[in-house]
């Protein structure tokens, strides 16, 4: 053990060396975590105190109990759904919820279809609560089930849900509240992991939700710069969404409508998204490396096709304003977009410009770095913001390991990124049949 430990400390103090004796390399080993990664966690880390703060000293928000319509797109979850529309009709809300079960491709998805078909007499159980099912014979995507909702719906709120995602039975009260300010358009709901156990794949995914998606969303919410709403689980106001179009084709990634309504926000500066902390989903996520791999592709990519082709002449502060098309830009387009590139030509420069022990010696300080941020951000998350802290804490054995998924998920993006300049892959996902993707503009 003595050995190893005078081997660390040496291949330490040549790093130390070598850092002193060459200037470029003190500017390259740690610029992301500087530049990037340290003021993204301030804005984060100061918007969950403020909001800690906020949640125990604010008033009782007066009454507001408007008909809530809940648009479910449903494809291939099959008996899942059951489970979906049953926690919506056991919602501790006492308005009434309007449930649209949108089956797309019903005439082949016949085991969904069927599903859906049984919850009619579950529904009828539960007072203010009723049960709609739209069969779309032809399939024709996300998009077009969520639109296909939309425009029947009769509440003033619209829930966009994913058919295998359930809900704590005071999700939609937690969200209603959120609408009781007339310049609030749409809120966002926060999502954990249902298989976490699966792998360590799904517990490193569930790790993510609470620190990078949870809590991070928690905290830029509360600056008004909340990066997205989830697909799998937004909140909207019907009439606003409406106007503008309701959803659009091309993708079927959660980043287009947020961005669609942030370029309103210069024009009316009193418009705000804020976050549902305690509106809980649950969702599946990938168990192995390789479905997460396809995952990432298809939602990395994305990225790059909303922000650099769809919406370029959007990123605009004359239609977002100052403080949202800064930290677009910054925290969007440079970290999404720029960075995984960067990561990737500063690992191959390290390995091909200095000696092994150099390299080792300086990634360890990178790890230990991201380490100190994901126990940081994951305590502040675990006293603040989790509402099952007896249960959030047990994830504390796995927290080394997150740093090194952090990376490998950078060099994903990075593929992913690339895959999207070359191929145009957004023209490929699997969120709707190839022909509606094709009759999209093309940008």
């Amino acid at each position: 053990m003595s050995d190893q430990l005078l081997i660390i400390g040496h291949f330490f103090l040549q790093f130390k060396h070598t850092l002193l004796s060459d200037l470029s390399a003190v500017a390259l080993f740690l610029p992301m975590f500087l530049i990037f990664d340290v003021p993204l966690s301030l804005m984060v880390l100061l918007g969950i105190g403020r909001w800690f703060w906020r949640k125990h000293h604010e008033r009782e928000k007066p009454y507001y109990r408007p008909v809530v319509t809940c648009g479910i797109t449903c494809y291939s979850e099959g008996e899942d759904i059951k489970k979906t529309i049953l926690t919506l009709c056991e919602q501790l809300y006492s308005g009434h919820i309007e449930i649209i079960a949108v089956v797309d491709g019903a005439s082949v998805n016949t085991h969904t279809y069927q599903a859906a078909l049984e919850c009619r007499d579950i529904v009828a159980r539960y007072p203010r609560r009723n049960l709609i099912i739209l069969p779309k014979w032809q399939r024709g995507g996300r998009v077009s089930s969520s639109n296909a909702a939309l425009r029947i719906a009769r509440g003033e709120l619209f829930f966009a849900l994913d058919a295998d995602t359930s809900f704590d039975n005071d999700m939609v009260g937690q969200v209603v509240k959120e609408f009781t300010d007339p310049d609030v358009p749409a809120v966002g709901g926060a999502l954990r992991v249902r298989n976490d156990k699966a792998s360590l794949v799904s517990r490193m995914q569930a790790m993510e939700y609470m620190i990078s998606l949870h809590g991070a969303k928690t905290g830029l919410a509360e600056w008004n710069i909340i990066n997205s709403i989830s697909g799998a689980f937004g909140a909207f106001r019907t009439r606003f969404v409406r106007q503008i179009g309701g959803w659009d084709t091309h993708s079927g990634e959660d980043l287009d409508m947020t961005l669609r309504i942030k370029q309103y926000m210069a024009r009316h500066p009193g418009l705000r998204i804020p976050f549902a902390t305690h509106a809980m989903g649950y969702t599946d996520v990938p168990v192995t490396f390789k479905s997460l791999f396809m995952q990432r592709i298809r939602w990395d990519g994305d990225l790059y096709f909303l922000y650099l082709r769809k919406h370029k002449q959007g990123l605009s502060p004359r239609l977002l304003g100052w403080k949202n098309y800064i930290s677009t830009v910054l925290y969007g387009v440079v970290q999404n977009i720029l960075l995984p590139y960067l990561v990737v030509l500063y690992t191959v420069w390290v390995f091909i410009n200095y000696p092994a022990p150099v390299v080792v010696a300086g990634f360890a300080i990178q790890y230990l770095c991201y380490l100190f941020l994901t126990v940081l951000h994951f305590l502040v998350f675990l006293l603040a913001v989790s509402e099952r802290p007896d249960k959030d804490i047990h994830y504390l054995k796995w927290l080394p390991f997150y740093p090194l998924y952090g990376f490998v998920m950078r060099i994903i993006n990075a593929v992913a990124v690339f895959n999207e300049q070359i191929r145009r892959s957004h023209e490929e996902s699997n969120m709707a049949p190839w022909w509606v993707l094709k009759r999209g503009k093309r940008f």
